[in-house]
C-alpha cells in the first residue's frame, strides 16, 4: 500500500465517508492507523500478568509487598523482587451491532455528495482501528458483539492471523435485534476474569441506569473501562424542516411528527439523557466520549488519543 506523507491527502482517505466506500476493513484499518495516528497510549494497568526477571538490594521508597523474607532470612539485607511484564496489555472491545445501530441520516454525510455513514459502520472501523492498533503493539485484543445478547466472542490474542480473523468479522457485520445493552455486560463481565482495558462502542440506545450498572460492573473487577458514545447529528439536533415520518428500526413502529413543535422538549430530554451517562461514568472512573458520524475519524481518534496522553 502506498504511504501517504501529506497531511491534505491523508484527512482526504480518513474521511468516514470515504473509507466507507472501501471493500476490505484491514486496508480501512490501515489507512485510519498508519496514515495518521501513532499509537494509542499505554494503560496504567498495564502489566498485570508477570513473571519473576532478577533481584536487586532494597532503596528507599521501595514498596515492602515486594521484600523477599526468605532472602533476608538468609542473607540479613533486604531484596526486592523485580518482575518483568509479559504482556502490555489485554483489550476487549465490545461492539453494539443493536438494530439501532444501523440509522444514518444525511448529517452524516461528509459533504461533497458522499454516501450516509451509518452507526454500526463507525463503530466497526474504530473497533478495526483499535484493533489493528493494538496488535501492532503486540497488545491481545479480543472482540464481542452484541445486541439483546452476546452473538459473537472472540477471545483474546495478539498475532497478525488473529488480526485478520477480527477483521473478517467486523466487515461482515449487519444490524441485528433488539438493544438490551446491561445484560450483554454483565455476561462478558464474568467471562473476562483476567483484569485490562474494556471499550464499549455503542450508541447505549437503553436505560440509562441499566447501562451504567453493566458498566460498573467492570469497574468492580478492576477493568479499566472507556466508551465510545457513537451518536448520528441528526439524534442529537433534531434538524428536520418539514414533517417526518420516523420508523423504529428494532420495532418497526411508525411516527410522523413536526420536528419544529418537539425540537426544544427533545432537546432536553436528549441533552438530560448523555449528561446522566457524562456523570455517571465519571462517578466511577470510566471514560465517556460522546462521537458523531460526522466527525472524521483522524479528528475523532487523535481528539482522544491526545485526550488520554494527557489523562496520564
Amino acid at each position: 500500500m502506498p504511504k501517504l506523507h501529506q497531511k491534505g491527502e491523508i484527512t482526504r482517505f480518513l474521511d468516514p465517508t470515504v473509507v466507507s466506500r472501501l471493500g476490505n476493513m484491514e486496508l480501512k484499518a490501515r489507512l485510519i492507523v498508519e496514515g495518521y495516528i501513532a499509537g494509542l497510549h499505554r494503560s496504567p494497568y498495564h502489566g498485570f500478568s508477570v513473571e519473576f526477571a532478577e533481584y536487586r538490594q532494597y532503596m528507599q521508597g521501595d514498596s515492602i509487598r515486594d521484600f523477599d523474607w526468605k532472602a533476608y532470612g538468609k542473607t540479613d539485607r533486604f531484596y526486592i523482587k523485580v518482575y518483568e511484564e509479559e504482556t502490555n496489555l489485554r483489550a476487549t472491545i465490545l461492539l453494539d451491532k443493536s438494530g439501532s445501530m444501523g440509522f444514518s441520516s444525511p448529517a452524516s454525510r461528509g459533504g461533497g455528495g458522499m454516501p450516509e455513514i451509518d452507526k454500526l459502520t463507525y463503530g466497526s472501523l474504530l473497533s478495526a482501528s483499535l484493533s489493528y492498533l493494538m496488535v501492532r503493539q503486540q497488545d491481545a485484543v479480543g472482540l464481542c458483539l452484541f445486541d439483546d445478547k452476546i452473538r459473537t466472542l472472540i477471545p483474546h490474542r495478539s498475532v497478525r492471523k488473529h488480526l485478520f480473523y477480527l477483521l473478517t468479522n467486523l466487515d461482515r457485520l449487519t444490524p441485528g435485534e433488539k438493544t438490551r445493552i446491561s445484560p450483554a455486560l454483565h455476561d462478558i463481565a464474568e467471562r473476562v476474569t483476567r483484569r485490562g482495558l474494556v471499550i464499549l462502542i455503542s450508541d447505549l440506545m437503553d436505560d440509562p441506569a441499566e447501562v451504567l450498572m453493566g458498566l460498573k460492573h467492570f469497574r468492580h473487577r478492576n477493568h479499566e473501562v472507556i466508551v465510545f458514545h457513537v451518536l448520528d447529528r441528526q439524534e442529537l439536533d433534531l434538524e428536520y424542516r418539514d414533517e417526518v415520518e420516523f420508523r423504529d428500526l428494532e420495532t418497526g413502529k411508525k411516527i410522523r411528527v413536526e420536528p419544529a413543535f418537539i425540537k426544544e422538549h427533545y432537546s432536553k430530554q436528549v441533552g438530560d439523557w448523555i449528561d446522566k451517562l457524562n456523570r455517571g461514568c465519571r462517578a466511577h472512573q470510566i471514560d465517556y466520549n460522546l462521537l458523531m458520524t460526522d466527525t472524521p475519524f483522524d479528528q475523532a481518534l487523535t481528539a482522544y488519543l491526545g485526550k488520554r496522553q494527557r489523562m496520564t
